[in-house]
């Protein structure tokens, strides 16, 4: 038995765009002049038109309910009380899943498993309400209830952020009128983040070594960092059409791949290769078969950096320091940068970094062949160059 698709209630479709339509009832037409009432949704998406229209229709109920009292001869009428605690808008599960369906196309795995865990906190200690129904009282007591979770005020912050992010885009998206309950709610400095440091020359001699010596996948992933200064994530999503080896300058084209983007638009550059950055590279062109440079942490659905950041940290710190991290590479190569006197507007190109000025944001910035005169002096870096690379691989 064949099932028929069913559009929303109160809906249909025309030129591909969903329209709300609803008959007015008999004893309100007098206050219309017409006899149904028909507003486009402006969306072709069957999620969103079904959390409009529903939106609608309960404004729509509780206008007429307001109608009818208004003309109804009832003693005191005036003194009647709707519920209050019944509400037009959508659930903070019914947000979510709105903010899903347009927010997260093209998103990653993480992107909703985040959200979907920090929207779960919320309904785990207030319920599953109405946007419009929780107070900044609430907003209080999920902080409260958060911290006797044991999150830490860092965690605090992203819970929180996640949150009025869905409720801000929801208000926006439908156009309603309602007041972010968690916006305004105190929030601990985060003071418990530990500073990222550089690593030091001495215990970048000892991780050049270490990669060398073991060179494998992970050692090429450090490797590749080492004297380009890419942010973990960015390497661990490269593919191998990204390793430019066979052009006069020798270059990492760094762009952004449906399963990894990059952290912001300063971030998409080409970064010379020199050193361990291109022993790195030459490596991985000679070894890899697939499409991807480490396929151990990306694929075509997504780019598992945390993954890779957690063991590639262990083993940093018991080559190097306790302290040290693999983001302290990217802290060590502007240090080294400096160190070279490059320009400060070059460091940021090179590293992705935000520009700090508007006119550093003007012309097409620094050409490969004077980056490479730069990036060329911290592959000789004396402080860790007592380690050689291979002449031939």
């Amino acid at each position: 038995m064949s099932r028929h698709f069913r559009h929303p209630k109160f809906t249909y479709i025309k030129d591909n765009t969903y329209y709300f339509s609803r008959s007015v009832p008999a004893d309100l037409r007098c206050f219309y002049t017409k006899p149904r009432i028909i507003q486009s949704l402006r969306t072709n998406s069957l999620h969103r038109a079904k959390t409009a229209s529903k939106v609608f229709a309960s404004k729509l109920d509780d206008y007429w309910l307001g109608l009818r009292l208004k003309t109804l001869d009832v003693p005191a009428a005036h003194l009647l009380v709707l519920d209050g605690n019944v509400s037009s808008l959508p659930t903070i599960e019914e947000a979510l899943e709105l903010y899903f369906n347009v927010i997260g196309k093209g998103r990653q795995k993480l992107f909703f498993t985040t959200a979907q865990r920090y929207i779960g906190y919320l309904i785990e200690c207030l319920g599953n309400r109405s946007i419009d129904q929780y107070t900044s009282k609430d907003a209080t007591i999920l902080r409260e209830w958060l911290i006797k979770k044991g999150l830490s005020n860092s965690s605090l912050q992203r819970v929180f952020s996640g949150i009025k992010a869905v409720i801000n885009f929801v208000t926006l998206e439908l156009g309603l009128e309602c007041q972010n309950a968690f916006a305004k709610v105190y929030l601990p400095s985060n003071t418990d983040a530990k500073k990222r440091h550089a690593v030091t020359p001495s215990n970048m001699a000892k991780i050049k070594a270490e990669c060398l010596s073991l060179d494998d996948d992970i050692r090429w992933l450090v490797a590749i960092i080492f004297d380009s200064g890419m942010r973990l994530s960015e390497a661990a999503g490269l593919m191998l059409a990204d390793l430019c080896l066979d052009e006069e300058v020798p270059y990492i084209d760094l762009k952004p791949h449906p399963h990894r983007r990059l952290k912001t638009a300063s971030s998409e550059r080409k970064i010379p290769l020199v050193g361990m950055s291109l022993w790195a590279a030459k490596r991985l062109k000679q070894h890899s078969t697939g499409l991807y440079c480490f396929p151990r942490y990306a694929n075509s659905e997504r780019c598992n950096s945390n993954s890779a950041s957690a063991a590639i940290n262990k083993w940093i710190k018991t080559v190097g320091g306790s302290n040290d991290v693999v983001h302290g590479l990217r802290h060590s190569f502007r240090d080294r940068l400096r160190a070279v006197e490059a320009p400060t507007d070059m460091i940021d190109q090179l590293g992705g970094w935000a520009l700090k000025s508007v006119g550093q944001g003007y012309g097409d910035g620094y050409d490969l062949e004077l980056l490479v005169k730069y990036l060329g002096r911290l592959a000789i870096d004396r402080k860790i160059k007592n380690i050689s690379l291979p002449t031939s691989i």
